[in-house]
């Protein structure tokens, strides 16, 4: 069954072209009579790149058939990251280029989503936020403690990320998935 324009939510993943793309952004203008247009940034799912994209009315939208396979992460040897499923224990090993720009987000024993594309794997899908440990981050002067004041910590996967200055090496935080922007401390 085809979208209509006004069916396009952000996440919703689409087929143009025949490339699957996810909406990224969504904005709807209506117009007079009824009638709207709908802007949207879309990503392309093989390649990473975003798109600008304009619908207007009445345009039908292919949805992309891509399934979703959950995953458990288990390592990386440096050329290939290696998932098993957890039902079949099966295990397999992906590319460093499909796992490219999750990297710092992958830790091992964690759950992801892995999608298929015409029985490809094109994209690994994380949680919105995932807990990290900080393996090492400066100490900070004290009286210097305020919310305002950030600093690098280095996470346990590699990561480097902007955190308040009360943060310390061993604690354990959360961070967006999305923008790489810490979320909270564990508590």
């Amino acid at each position: 069954m085809a979208y209509q324009p006004t069916d396009l939510k952000k996440g919703v993943v689409v087929q143009i072209d025949g490339k699957p793309f996810r909406v990224m952004e969504y904005n709807q203008k209506v117009m007079g009579r009824g009638g709207s247009i709908v802007n949207v940034k879309i990503k392309n799912l093989i390649d990473g790149s975003y798109l600008p994209k304009t619908f207007k009315g009445q345009e039908r939208i292919e949805p992309a058939e891509v399934t979703n396979q959950s995953v458990q992460y288990l390592y990386n040897d440096g050329s290939k990251f290696h998932f098993m499923d957890p039902e079949t224990f099966e295990q397999f090993e992906l590319a460093a280029d499909i796992v490219e720009g999750v990297t710092g987000y992958l830790k091992e024993g964690e759950n992801v989503i892995l999608q298929s594309f015409n029985g490809n794997i094109i994209n690994v899908e994380l949680p919105k936020n995932i807990y990290l440990k900080v393996t090492y981050t400066e100490s900070v002067v004290k009286g210097d403690t305020s919310g305002s004041v950030l600093k690098d910590a280095k996470l346990e996967t590699g990561l480097t990320v902007k955190v308040p200055a009360f943060i310390k090496t061993g604690d354990e935080i959360s961070v967006s998935t999305e923008d790489g922007s810490y979320r909270e401390r564990k508590k």
